[in-house]
């Protein structure tokens, strides 16, 4: 897999994230926004990774996830984030009931996050996009290209009609995935860059 030069960031940026998370939880096991970061910075990652490594790290970023919601039960960037961690746990799973359970799950998180935080725009979004979702979700699987353009796939065929379907199917997922990976993002970088200012010089 290649990675442009700000993919290679942000990867950086989502180690680093998940590193001190798990120094800090073991300080403090009960810090819920320790435990959104590090499911955040997981999510991330498992964007980086081929099919099976990306499915451990969604549930291991479930599981951080849950964790900060039995703290803290109405952290909506938390219900946020695990709604996005059952989106993404969705679309890598073929089969489309066991794939809706996970869009259900979505859904109610999204629903929460908004119920807790009804001015956010994100999360309206969310809540409506995660609607469509199981129909992309068909859309997706087939055509054949869950397994091949989360990084798993077919070998390449010298065949310029398979080349140029294939690079379809890969704009296809971008289309798809991108709202879910540029929305966990989006927070996540808001998240830290509020945690890196430096406090204003005095007047």
């Amino acid at each position: 897999m290649e990675f442009s030069q700000d993919d290679f960031d942000r990867l950086l940026l989502f180690e680093h994230t998940r590193k001190t998370a798990e120094s800090n939880y073991a300080k403090n096991p009960l810090d819920a926004e320790n435990l959104t970061k590090w499911g955040g910075a997981l999510l991330e990652l498992s964007q980086f990774q081929n099919v099976s490594d990306s499915k451990r790290m969604i549930n291991d970023a479930i599981s951080k996830l849950e964790e900060a919601l039995l703290i803290n039960p109405v952290k909506h960037d938390a219900l946020w984030c695990l709604g996005n961690a059952h989106t993404s746990q969705a679309f890598l799973t073929p089969e489309l009931d066991e794939a809706k359970g996970s869009f259900d799950k979505a859904h109610d998180c999204f629903e929460k996050a908004v119920e807790e935080d009804p001015t956010n725009e994100l999360y309206r979004k969310s809540l409506e996009v995660t609607a469509k979702a199981p129909e992309l979700h068909m859309e997706i699987h087939k055509h054949g290209l869950g397994q091949q353009a989360m990084g798993g796939g077919a070998s390449a065929s010298s065949n310029d009609k398979s080349s140029k379907k294939k690079k379809k199917s890969s704009d296809l997922k971008y289309d798809i995935f991108g709202w879910i990976i540029l929305a966990v993002g989006i927070v996540a970088w808001v998240g830290m860059a509020k945690s890196h200012i430096p406090s204003p010089p005095p007047r």
